[in-house]
């Protein structure tokens, strides 16, 4: 102890003769806090889009289509977004994924035979015995195989008129939950009343504020039922929303986008044929592209185990941040390319996929949707971001959007209740597809669909937010 304190001693009076100050960043200053830094990998198949700013919107009015000039600044922070729209092989590892979990429920489900219900005793040599019954539950010895089968079994159904084996649509229902943080986060929906508003000249409310949460059951016809439940704030559960989609595309669609028209063919091979399968995904609607979403985000983070919490979710697009990675971030651009000379027959089959002509879809090689990837890719490396197929966003449309954003990520998003207007269910979608004119896939312009319909010309592509990414300026 005393040689210890000879040499405090003896530090600080050697300093002090020297006339020099020495700081000890441990001794009384502020020298911040660490956290937990996680590298995150680069997502399989993704672009990494720089966060920046341009005009979004039409910068010219265009009488001709009655398009009026509603360009405005905005910025939009560091994302991910696929190179390509998802095609139906990826999409199909969704479907696979919530068929083999329907099965693992059913392996364990007593109805099913689950064999966790059952005993099965061992010999010495490991060898199964056949025991005629289990007497400590009172249940006939199933062999596990048959009961494999019959889990299998149990997804399938056999077309009664072709009388083909295959999946059963009906059954592929994917349930998840979402936390909504946005309603959380706002101060209206405090717990402590104080907190809701600063405003000391204002009444301290004493109610809880009512809520909307969405929640989904299947009845016992095997139907999705989907509740709108509106009630004073009780916990932060009151926050997660439940939902159980079909995820199953309409395969439909073929026929019923397109009145008097012979599209069978596409009905029976789009997406079971798999000459289709690096061709975009359609059929599918704005609910199920969520749950998609939703699903591969799971997917990812169980297989990153503890570092899984730390990433950020899939989701669609922004329409600010379709616009802005379509258009390569230049204001100039009208199109993925750059310039605005507008599209000829001629030129434009070789930039995208679209009907350069009434009645003719084959000028540029493809009748319908080409695989994806097919033309050159813009700047930032995306492919398809004009034609093709649209493409979901996660913004809700309404006529007055350019006004009710904001101009940092803008984003308006709603979800719509059972009670509401359908209208109210519309959903932006951009890029225009392959049965459009050349003036319908341009970058700056918004279309619309409700949210639950699935069409023939519409599919999606995934982001997800880069986390503490900074970038220098670059010009325009």
């Amino acid at each position: 102890m005393r040689n210890l304190l000879f040499i405090v001693l003896t530090t600080v009076l050697i300093a002090s003769c020297s006339g020099v100050r020495k700081m000890n960043t441990t001794g009384g200053e502020v020298t911040g806090v660490s956290g937990v830094t996680f590298s995150e990998p680069t997502p399989y198949g993704m672009v990494l889009i720089d966060c920046g700013s341009m005009k979004e919107g039409p910068g010219r009015r265009d009488s001709l289509w009655g398009l009026d000039s509603t360009s405005r600044g905005i910025s939009v922070d560091a994302f991910w977004m696929d190179e390509t729209e998802v095609s139906n092989s990826k999409y199909k590892q969704f479907v696979f994924w919530v068929r083999d979990s329907i099965i693992r429920e059913r392996l364990a489900d007593p109805s099913y035979g689950g064999n966790e219900e059952f005993k099965i005793e061992e010999d010495k040599d490991g060898n199964p015995v056949k025991p005629h019954l289990n007497w400590s539950r009172n249940i006939p010895w199933k062999n596990p195989s048959e009961d494999e089968e019959r889990a299998i079994e149990s997804v399938y159904r056999i077309n009664p008129i072709t009388g083909k084996k295959e999946l059963d649509p009906t059954q592929m229902n994917y349930r998840f939950e979402v936390y909504d943080l946005t309603a959380a986060a706002k101060r209206k929906h405090r717990f402590d009343p104080t907190r809701r508003d600063y405003n000391t000249d204002h009444a301290v409310p004493t109610e809880n504020p009512m809520i909307s949460k969405d929640t989904a059951f299947i009845d016992d016809d095997g139907r999705i039922v989907r509740q709108t439940i509106t009630r004073p704030l009780q916990s932060e559960f009151d926050f997660v929303n439940t939902y159980i989609v079909n995820i199953y595309p309409d395969t439909t669609c073929w026929i019923n986008d397109f009145e008097n028209s012979y599209n069978e063919p596409y009905v029976r091979m789009y997406f079971a044929n798999g000459n289709y399968n690096n061709y975009p995904v359609v059929g599918v609607s704005w609910e199920q592209a969520n749950a998609f979403c939703h699903w591969r985000t799971e997917f990812l983070r169980k297989s990153l185990g503890k570092e899984g919490i730390y990433i950020e979710p899939f989701r669609l697009p922004t329409e600010a941040e379709w616009e802005y990675a379509a258009r390569a971030g230049v204001d100039k651009n009208i199109y993925p390319w750059e310039g605005d000379i507008p599209l000829t027959e001629d030129e434009g089959c070789f930039y995208a996929n679209f009907k350069p002509q009434e009645g003719n879809y084959v000028r540029d090689g493809s009748i319908i949707c080409s695989p994806v990837g097919t033309y050159e890719p813009n700047e930032f490396g995306l492919f398809d971001m004009a034609g093709n197929v649209s493409e979901w966003t996660s913004t809700a449309y309404t006529e007055s959007i350019d006004r009710m954003t904001n101009d940092l990520n803008p984003e308006y998003r709603y979800n719509v209740a059972l009670e509401d207007p359908y209208k109210m269910s519309r959903k932006i979608v951009r890029g225009g597809s392959w049965k459009d004119v050349a003036h319908n896939i341009r970058g700056d312009i918004r279309m619309w669909e409700y949210q639950n319909e699935q069409r023939s010309y519409i599919g999606f592509r995934c982001v997800r937010t880069k986390v503490g990414f900074t970038k220098s300026k670059r010009k325009k």
